[in-house]
Formats: structure tokens, C-alpha cells, sequence
């Protein structure tokens, strides 16, 4: 089969083609896995991470990418949820204990033992995959197959966020940063919280615009002042900078959900802007996103599918994955960018 693979951490900065092109054998299932054959993978922000060394793979050589829909070709001895045809997801999530205190709790995302797809187990950049039956997922029939790949992480991801925040119907919203997770949020909220104003940040005119069309009630640059105080906001930029910026603007009471699996370390000396009595003071918060779990992932495109939800997106060969990673790395984005595969 054609592959992808990562070989070492590179910075994309000096290596602008870190994955090469491959030959592999096709993988066995195991006895409680689905062999996929691989149709379309979306190219996400977490690569990055993970090609930079900031989330770097567990080992190498590496087969990156977990937004992944294709056709179930074979299934292992015991794996009997999905039959050969069936049109399966994977997302992030690859695997979890399932017996630690966490895990009974539902928190599966936040398990010592997790690992994720196409970081600690091959991933989509590639004609096959496998994976445990219970990390699959059936995909809706009102999705094609490029529709559906950003929602298996952009989108679970961001409707993770979006329950953090705990927001209600007429409170306002600040997305900080408007790429591939952001615009679907934004469809979220307008048909969730119909009386809630959004918010969008994002320094490129091309993403602020896409915001506006979208629906959001102003759009504007990191440093510029939105016409009032937000009540919640999600910040999904690799930087620190907006972070500042985010917590200046939120009311009292407000929260900052940051979702981002790591922060770049260039502009990390704007932390140092923080003024405790005007950014942090009056009980406003900061909370992370760790992962999501698989409650997530079927949550989401359940709720996708009833809307529904169609993502924005740009369409790649899996040969020009280096293309995808450069052009994410430089912001040239409007939506989310997908892999054809086969």
C-alpha cells in the first residue's frame, strides 16, 4: 500500500516535505480489529505538533493522520460490530484502558493509557488502516466521505469545547482563531444557541471574512477591542498572544477554553503582558482540552447529521500531504483541508 510516514521530528520552517512517500505491506487485523481501506483524511493542526516535536510520535517511522473514513475490507475473528462494505470513522482517540477510575467515568480522554491515531498507532495517511471495532465509528449517509473527515476531530474536538464552556442560549461567544474546528463551532452555536453573538479573532482578513459570511456578529484582528465583553470564548491558535487578548475581553464570571494540544513556544514572552487585576480577576477561568472520547465523537456526528452540518474544506492527493501541512502551517486555510486518498 501507499503511505505517508514521518521518519524524525523536523521543523517545517527548514524541511518543507517531512513525510515521504512509501510502499508498505497492508496490515493485518487483529482478532477484535476492522482492517479499513482508507478514502479520505483530514489534515489537522495536530500534525503539526506532531512533525515539530511538541506531541512527537511514540515511534518511528510513523503513518500520521486521524480523521480518517473509509470502508471496512476485512474484520478480525472476533470483531463483529461492522461487516466488509461498511463505511467507518476513526478519530483521535485510538485506544484507552477502560478499567481505570477515569476511564468508568466516562473520562476515557484523560486515561494514562491513551493513545492516539497516527501518534501511537498508524494513521490515515495511507491506502489502509486498522483499528479496535470499538474506536470505529458508522458514518451518516448525509455526510460524503470528504464532509465527514473534519467532523471526526475538528468537529467532536470542537463540540468538546463548546461543553466546556458552558454556554447558554443569549450569552456571547468568542471564537479565538478561525480555522478547521472554529467554523464548524460557529454552526454549532447558531443552531444551538440561536440568541448567542459570536465573536471571531483571527490576524488573516481571508479567515475574518469567512467568519462573517458564516454568521459571526464582528470579526476582527487579536489586538483589536470587540464591541463587548464575551462570556465565554475558545481559543484554538497555537500561540499565546491571543490568549492575553482573549482574557482581557471576557467578562467577569467568564471562561477561556483553550483547545490546543500544545503552544508554540515563539511569542511565549507575552505571558508575561498578564496583568492579574485586569485579565485574571474577578473569577474568570481557564480551562484545557485533553483528546476526545469516543461518547464525543458519536455525540457529534449524531448531532451533525440532524442539522446538518457541512464543512467547509480543500481537497488534496495523499501526495500532496506536505503541501496540506505547509499551507495549514502558513494559514492559507478556509475550512478544513482533506486527503483523497484512494
Amino acid at each position: 500500500m501507499k503511505a505517508m510516514v514521518l521518519r524524525r521530528v523536523v521543523n517545517l520552517a527548514d524541511n518543507r516535505a517531512p513525510l515521504e512517500l512509501v510502499e508498505l505491506p497492508i496490515p493485518e487485523p487483529g482478532d477484535w480489529e476492522i482492517l479499513i481501506r482508507v478514502s479520505v483524511c483530514g489534515v489537522c493542526h495536530t500534525e503539526l505538533d506532531e512533525i515539530e516535536g511538541r506531541t512527537p510520535p511514540s515511534r518511528f517511522p510513523m503513518i500520521l493522520g486521524h480523521q480518517i473514513v473509509g470502508r471496512v475490507e476485512q474484520a478480525g475473528r472476533n470483531a463483529s460490530r461492522f461487516r466488509p462494505g461498511d463505511r467507518v470513522g476513526m478519530g483521535w482517540i485510538n485506544h484507552a484502558c477502560g478499567r481505570c477510575h477515569l476511564c468508568r467515568a466516562g473520562k476515557e480522554n484523560l486515561c494514562p493509557d491513551f493513545q492516539a491515531t497516527g501518534r501511537d498507532a498508524s494513521g490515515g495517511y495511507a491506502q489502509y488502516t486498522t483499528v479496535s471495532q470499538d474506536f470505529a465509528y458508522g458514518i451518516p449517509e448525509v455526510f460524503t466521505d470528504e464532509e465527514a473527515a473534519p467532523l471526526l476531530c475538528a468537529g467532536a474536538i470542537g463540540y468538546r469545547s463548546l461543553r466546556l464552556t458552558g454556554l447558554r442560549d443569549g450569552e456571547t461567544l468568542g471564537l479565538v482563531g478561525f480555522g478547521a474546528s472554529a467554523h464548524l463551532v460557529l454552526k454549532m452555536v447558531r443552531h444551538l444557541f440561536p440568541r448567542s453573538r459570536i465573536f471571531a479573532f483571527s490576524r488573516t482578513p481571508a479567515e475574518r471574512d469567512f467568519a462573517r459570511e458564516l454568521g459571526a456578529a464582528w470579526a476582527g484582528g487579536f489586538e483589536e477591542e470587540p464591541p463587548a465583553k464575551m462570556h465565554r470564548a475558545i481559543d484554538t491558535t497555537p500561540a499565546w498572544q491571543p490568549i492575553v487578548a482573549a482574557l482581557l475581553h471576557l467578562e467577569p464570571g467568564g471562561r477561556l477554553v483553550i483547545n490546543a494540544i500544545r503552544k508554540e513556544e515563539r511569542d511565549k514572552e507575552a505571558l508575561l503582558g498578564l496583568d492579574y487585576p485586569r485579565h485574571l480577576w474577578l473569577e474568570k477561568e481557564i480551562k484545557s482540552v485533553a483528546n476526545v472520547s469516543r461518547r464525543d465523537v458519536a455525540e457529534f456526528l449524531e448531532l451533525a447529521a440532524q442539522m446538518p452540518i457541512k464543512p467547509e474544506y480543500q481537497v488534496y492527493r495523499l501526495e500532496e500531504a506536505n503541501q496540506a501541512l505547509v499551507e495549514l502551517k502558513e494559514r492559507k486555510i478556509r475550512g478544513a483541508k482533506v486527503l483523497r486518498v484512494d
